[in-house]
């Protein structure tokens, strides 16, 4: 292995050569990582925890086989699928200060972590539209979201999503890397390792900008005009009680829509923008943005979903009494 003196000062050994990159922890905070693991470790314990648990309860509980938590289970396998694509890297640094990985692992991750970052965003739009039907359509909610047309639905987000990417990940492997080899972060993000590139990258540039247009844009502007519609038949609703009923079916969802695309507005804003600024409010934002949904999805969806804080309190009530006959 290449001492870290070499591969942050760079070389042009590796032009031509699909070289190893090397994944960075806290700057300045070398001496506290294994305590700041723990952390880390406490928050892909939660998340990993939480969505198992919700999918168990959605399973289990027949009175929540419906269209809403037919969605809600799709987004917490999508939370899964965030966590457990960075899980390794991340603990791997902190732990063991293990920093090399190679160019097609790091290409593997690249492409789960961006796309589960879409599927996630393609969930809460199809829990948009559930939303949508439910309180402007009601009366054709059952015909027009059948367990059929879920999956139609499901399977459609899963091929949207998980073809877009190779067309330009297939290209990294053969871009010249002449410079550090020193990534962001703990884990491969697209947009940090095409900026170590001496190759041309117009066309990731451009693809990741269509992508985000396209894929982002859609979703965001369909969840936008979902709420448009909603909105405008709550204002309908005569009863004070009844608006707030409706109203009330969405906090969660919405909650679940902000904490994805702040984040993520914001780590895409610091890393066009602000390259100038700390790398900790770099490695910050990136970690909020993959941390965070699938961390607070479920305490949310707990929360203010009763059935589901009824399941979790199912759980808990009977692992204590079970602790309590041992």
């Amino acid at each position: 292995m290449a001492s870290w003196n070499n591969v942050t000062t760079g070389t042009n050994s590796s032009i031509g050569q699909a070289p190893s990159f090397y994944l960075s922890g806290i700057p300045g905070c070398k001496d506290v990582q294994h305590f700041i693991s723990i952390p880390f470790c406490v928050f892909y314990l939660i998340g990993i925890v939480g969505n198992c648990t919700v999918l168990h309860i959605i399973h289990t509980d027949k009175s929540l086989h419906e269209p809403m938590y037919y969605f809600l289970a799709m987004l917490s396998l999508t939370d899964m699928g965030m966590c457990i694509s960075t899980l390794p890297t991340v603990l791997r640094t902190f732990w063991f200060d293990a920093r090399e990985i190679e160019m097609n692992t790091c290409v593997a991750q690249m492409y789960f972590i961006h796309t589960f970052s879409l599927m996630e965003s393609a969930v809460l739009l199809a829990m948009a539209f559930d939303r949508y039907v439910a309180i402007c359509d009601p009366l054709r909610y059952s015909s027009k979201l059948t367990p059929q047309h879920i999956v139609y639905i499901g399977v459609f987000i899963v091929i949207r999503c998980s073809t877009v990417l190779p067309v330009v990940l297939v290209r990294i492997p053969t871009f010249s890397f002449c410079h550090s080899h020193v990534l962001s972060h703990s884990f491969c993000l697209h947009q940090d390792v095409i900026q170590l590139a001496c190759s041309d990258i117009s066309f990731n540039i451009l693809y990741g900008l269509f992508v985000v247009a396209f894929y982002w844009g859609i979703d965001s502007l369909g969840i936008f005009l979902s709420y448009a519609f909603i909105l405008r038949s709550v204002l309908h609703i005569a009863s004070r009680g009844g608006k707030l009923k409706a109203l009330s079916t969405c906090i969660s969802h919405i909650c679940a829509v902000l904490i994805l695309y702040v984040p993520m507005i914001g780590l895409s804003l610091v890393h066009r923008f602000a390259k100038h600024f700390s790398p900790i409010i770099h490695i910050t934002m990136a970690d909020i943005y993959l941390l965070v949904p699938p961390v607070l999805n479920p305490i949310i969806y707990s929360i203010k979903t009763k059935q589901i804080r009824q399941g979790f309190l199912g759980i808990l009530l009977s692992k204590r009494i079970g602790l309590a006959h041992t």
